[in-house]
């Protein structure tokens, strides 16, 4: 018996899973990861890395951030405290769906999680105050191989639910997507 529903978005390769919960009266049990079936959805990488964030305040915004090759990374991020709006953008050179976003609402009572497959950029807004998050990743953390695209970009245009209150340094710097921007090159 499967443990998770995976629900297909419109960027392939990008899904949403939804984590079963067995509910009694004391609370419920959900199986958070599985290899063996989280595996079918063409994630086939062991993961790497786990990785525990922290937001205090409701309207921030953290990402678009991504990893080239050879540290391009499947991420499985999942809302354990609060709630979120998590973003992911198709940076993938030759996807017919380049720089097209989706959104979906992740929280610590939904369980849902989102597989962010390699070439696609991340980020969210916290949509409530005190968000944690979970994030699986399939890569380590490569700071050369880093890059983001700014969270505010009018060619994206992300319909952010609320305005954003704080955004990092690091991240309000972000370059806007240029005509030089080529993306991400992704072997299958």
């Amino acid at each position: 018996m499967s443990r998770f529903d995976f629900i297909q978005t419109p960027l392939s390769g990008l899904k949403l899973l939804q984590r079963k919960a067995i509910e009694d009266h004391r609370g419920f049990f959900s199986r958070f990861y599985c290899f063996d079936e989280i595996s079918n959805t063409g994630i086939m990488k062991s993961i790497e890395q786990i990785n525990h964030s922290f937001t205090s305040k409701k309207g921030t915004v953290r990402g678009l951030h991504f990893q080239y090759p050879p540290y391009a990374e499947n991420k499985i991020i999942s809302c354990v405290k609060g709630e979120v709006f998590d973003v992911a953008v198709d940076v993938r050179s030759s996807s017919p769906t380049f720089l097209q976003w989706h959104g979906v609402i992740l929280s610590s009572k939904n369980k849902k999680s989102f597989i962010v497959p390699e070439g696609f950029a991340h980020g969210f807004q916290t949509l409530s105050d005190d968000c944690e998050l979970i994030y699986l990743s399939t890569a380590p953390y490569s700071e050369a191989s880093e890059d983001a695209i700014n969270a505010k970009d009018k060619k994206l245009s992300i319909a952010w639910p609320l305005p954003i209150s704080d955004l990092s340094e690091k991240d309000a710097k972000q370059p806007f997507i240029s005509a030089e921007f080529v993306g991400v090159d992704i072997k299958s």
